[in-house]
Formats: C-alpha cells, structure tokens, sequence
C-alpha cells in the first residue's frame, strides 16, 4: 500500500515539474531565477494586501504592490513567466492562443464593496497607414495596467472602456472564438446586499488598443456590450463554458418567491433550478432558453434546486 502511495506521489512531483518546464520553456535559468526573486518579493507584499486587518494597510501596500507589479511586467519576457505561488489571491489568465495574459485582483472595503486592480500583457499586432494603399503591421510587447472605473459607471451591460477606463471585475476565465474578439467571465462582490457575474467581451482595435465591451451578443430585452448576472450575495449561481457544447451555461435567476413586488430587487434573486445558455452564432453569442444540464453536472456546479425558504436577504426594503 505505502509502495502505490509512493508511486502515486512520485508521479505527481513529476507532472508538476514537467509542467513547471515547459511554462519555462523560452526562458534560460538566469530568467528563472530573476523572475523567482520578484515573484518571492511579490508574495511578500502580497500577504500585507490581502492578509492585513485594517482596511488602509491593504491599500497602502497595494500601492506597493502595484508599482512592483509594473516593474515586472515592463520585461516582456514576465509573460513567460506563470507566478504560480500568487495564484490564491490574484487571478492569472492566458488567452487561449497567448495573445494576452490578464491579472486582476480584489480588496473587500469596510463598506461591504470592492475595488479591483489588475494588468494586461499583448502580444499586440498594430496596422499602421503608410501612404494612400500601403499599409504596414508590427509586432511588439504591450502591458496596460487595468484602471477600475465601474465604482462610476450607472448602466455597466452598455458601458464601453479601454484599460484606463475599466469595468473592474475579477476574471475566472477566458474563451477564444473564432472571431475577433475573446470572451471574459468575471464576478464582482457589488455590495451586501448583491454580487454579480458578468460575460465580457475584450477585443483590439487595428492600433493595438484593448477594448473591453462590443455588441456581439443576442438576448432577450437586451442591447448589450458584456452580460450581467445579479443575485443576492448569500447564494451561488453557475456560469460557465462548457467546451463540448461550445456554450455558456449558467443558472436561471428569479426571486425567491412569485411576488411581483420583487422583481428587480435582486438581493431576492438566485438560481431558480433551471439553466439557460449562450452559443456562438455567426460571431454572436446567442440566447438559449432551458437546456438540459444532466450531462454537465459536476461536483462544482450548483444544479440542485435551491430552497426558496433559504434564500433569505440581508434585510428587507
């Protein structure tokens, strides 16, 4: 028994180094153990962002930890580099065909809001006018700090931003269509009363700039840049992609009991037990109604029947 334990850890140690190579695989050892040095020094001020007590502590260190952050990723080659030991508390994403890595990250305010922070990598592509039928593309390494203005922003499914003026949300993952732009899905702690989960759009104008939010989406009573999913705080709602149907499944949001007097009142609002969709369509994500879940349930997503009775909000109005 103790010689399959053995066996079964040694073959864990060497996926995990395998892994760890080929995400060094473009770097020499001297890079290595720069970026180590960095990531080390990163984690420090790391832990007096997301570990310290006072609320003016966290944000005085992420100051520090910001200026670090641009630092590092001044260096092109940081995109190489996975900061595997930060992953607990700051999101790492790569597009899928490593056009761009985007790291975000959140503090919780004494209030009960959150403010989001966070870069983005391009490995960016410019077309550029030359003359009158000439035109030229380059090639280089872009970063762009991610400034959260959402704090501002009154109708946040039309809104329309470039990184300095960001709808801030925490990112969980990112697909990549066939067509020219990526697909975000981001949440974002709101309030006491609500959280909320967000499909965004990021795509790259013809100069390289990030845009985050386009109309490419088809959805009922909808004219929107990015979807927005709201809830009360205390459930939990399923949205994800799901790569074998090619879609976005997520639960189906309603107040907790028929009165009309709730609608819109999300901090009532959760997972009514049914689950609708979102499937590309000609370069549109278009809208599904009711699908069946039974072969995508899995030991993280939520398809159990929610208890009306205990969807309690945190007070009422």
């Amino acid at each position: 028994m103790n010689y399959t334990i053995m066996a079964i850890k040694n073959i864990f140690v060497f996926f995990i180094l395998l892994t760890t190579s080929l995400s060094y695989a473009q770097l020499t050892e001297l890079e290595v153990k720069e970026f180590r040095g960095m990531e080390d020094s990163l984690r420090k001020i790391a832990f007096k962002v997301f570990y310290s007590k006072k609320e003016q502590s966290k944000f005085e260190a992420n100051k520090q930890f910001l200026n670090y952050w641009n630092v590092v990723l001044a260096n092109d080659k940081s995109m190489q580099y996975p900061f595997d030991s930060l992953k607990l508390d700051v999101s790492i994403l790569r597009a899928p065909d490593n056009k761009f890595r985007i790291i975000t990250w959140n503090l919780f305010k004494e209030d009960g809001t959150h403010a989001f922070f966070g870069f983005l990598q391009v490995n960016n592509s410019k077309t550029i006018k030359k003359g009158l039928f000439k035109k030229e593309t380059t090639h280089s390494y872009e970063v762009f700090q991610l400034i959260d203005k959402s704090g501002t922003v009154k109708t946040p499914e039309s809104y329309v931003g470039e990184p300095n003026k960001w709808f801030g949300m925490l990112y969980a993952d990112v697909i990549k269509s066939d067509y020219d732009y990526y697909t975000l899905i981001g949440w974002d702690g709101n309030d006491k009363l609500t959280q909320r989960k967000f499909i965004d759009i990021l795509y790259f104008k013809a100069d390289g700039t990030p845009i985050f939010g386009k109309d490419v989406f088809k959805f009922p009573g909808k004219f929107a840049k990015r979807i927005m999913f709201e809830y009360a705080s205390e459930v939990s709602m399923s949205l994800k992609y799901h790569d074998t149907r090619k879609q976005i499944i997520f639960s189906h949001l309603a107040p907790n009991t028929p009165d009309p007097l709730l609608e819109g009142q999300f901090q009532y609002y959760g997972p009514d037990g049914s689950f609708d969709a979102l499937s590309i369509k000609k370069g549109k994500w278009d809208y599904v109604a009711d699908v069946d879940v039974k072969n995508l349930k899995g030991k993280n997503d939520n398809v159990k029947k929610p208890e009306p009775n205990k969807q309690t909000p945190i007070y009422k109005p």
